[in-house]
């Protein structure tokens, strides 16, 4: 088995890799900072991703940050950015990365439950539904070479705690093995790390989520 991307840059663009193909997102444009990717969706347009913030570099994006619903993907914790940040800015959720070296695993269906799963445009798709049809989790993953994504995992809130995410992330992973896969990627929040943290995945680092909201009275910026 391949070990696990070393450098938390190297991890950052295995997780890219994946991302674009699972959210359908342009190609990655590589920057001296990171990259930059078209998303062309209304509360999300555009993202930077810097994996090795500093004051400087954040700095620079923030000021030439002009068009509302561009975000910044910054891998440092919140509170080592927010002072980097101008007016307009706001702090969404934080996430964690985290990787996993992908192994066999066990999958059982609870009782009450069906699972199917489906691939389509290089992503496989994971739905839990209840016995009468009823929506109650979800996942995908795609695989870019050795490298596996997994993304929009999402438990209904009447069906949490009850394994579905484990089975989710189970069968996900075990789909990408099958697909030539060595080493998981994600990046949780921070409900998601614990669950996923259990089911063996490390983390490597924090993950601040910004976007620009010049309308927001509730800037974050100094």
């Amino acid at each position: 088995m391949e070990s696990e991307p070393e450098s938390v840059s190297d991890v950052v663009a295995a997780w890219i890799k994946g991302w674009v193909v699972s959210r359908g997102a342009a190609e990655p444009v590589a920057e001296p900072w990171g990259w930059t990717i078209d998303v062309g969706q209304v509360k999300h347009v555009s993202r930077h991703v810097v994996p090795e913030p500093d004051e400087a570099t954040v700095r620079k994006l923030v000021e030439a940050t002009s068009a509302p619903a561009t975000w910044l993907k910054l891998f440092a914790r919140d509170d080592v950015v927010r002072p980097w940040l101008g007016p307009g800015w706001q702090v969404d959720e934080p996430g964690f990365l985290m990787t996993l070296p992908l192994a066999p695993a066990r999958t059982e269906v609870p009782s009450g439950y069906t699972l199917t799963s489906w691939t389509a445009g290089g992503v496989l798709r994971v739905l839990v539904r209840t016995g009468a049809g009823h929506f109650a989790a979800r996942g995908q993953i795609a695989v870019t070479g050795t490298s596996a994504v997994a993304d929009q995992i999402e438990t209904a809130p009447g069906h949490q705690r009850r394994g579905l995410g484990s089975l989710v992330m189970r069968t996900l992973q075990n789909a990408a093995l099958e697909a030539g896969a060595t080493t998981g990627i994600l990046v949780g929040t921070p409900q998601g790390q614990a669950l996923y943290g259990a089911l063996g995945w490390t983390t490597r680092s924090p993950m601040a989520s910004l976007y620009f909201d010049p309308s927001d009275p509730a800037s974050s910026g100094a």
